[in-house]
């Protein structure tokens, strides 16, 4: 993974080869987190988890291209891009305009387990947005947790803490995120 501080670094002097080969490195990981995410969305999602790496890309090195000091920053980046992109989507399903009142019928029934793991992403992304104004480092931990698929050890050395603080950010922010969220479909 030290590559990837190294094309990261090429990529910032305007290498445009750097950009290629960190897309090598690091294409399979970001293709397991998309599809560990689009397994928890709602039946009927029709995004793809190719779909949503390429879309991430693009927008990591495309024209609004940021400057990653660290694999810390670029996989922060990366788990924003893919936030966003999973929200953009479930708003433009919800809209009026594109009939997004309309609930789909699947002709086979979803199990349980699938429905369980289902997520309002817009109820999140209100969420997310009062953490991240209240604690930006533990709103960090949530995007690299939950859209980068980082597991606890992982995000704690991504973000230079304690397994044991990130222990406890994550225990924090999911009381949060969840009182939030159920005071959201309270009303």
């Amino acid at each position: 993974m030290q590559n990837i501080t190294i094309f990261l670094e090429r990529l910032s002097e305007g290498d445009e080869q750097a950009a290629e080969k960190l897309l090598e490195v690091v294409y399979a990981e970001l293709r397991k987190l998309a599809q560990a995410k689009l397994a928890q969305e709602a039946p009927g999602h029709t995004l793809q988890p190719t779909a949503l790496v390429h879309e991430a890309w693009m927008r990591l090195v495309g024209d609004e291209r940021g400057d990653w000091k660290s694999r810390r920053y670029f996989f922060g980046a990366c788990a924003e891009a893919m936030r966003r992109i999973l929200v953009e989507s479930a708003r433009r399903k919800a809209s009026l305009k594109r009939g997004g009142d309309r609930e789909r019928v699947e002709l086979v029934e979803p199990s349980d387990e699938r429905s369980a793991t289902s997520l309002d992403l817009l109820a999140l992304d209100e969420a997310l947005a009062k953490l991240m104004r209240e604690d930006a480092g533990k709103a960090e931990l949530v995007k690299l947790r939950f859209f980068a698929g980082l597991t606890l050890d992982q995000v704690a050395k991504t973000l230079g803490i304690s397994p044991a603080t990130a222990d406890r950010h994550w225990a924090f922010a999911r009381a949060f995120l969840f009182h939030e969220i159920r005071g959201r479909d309270a009303d």
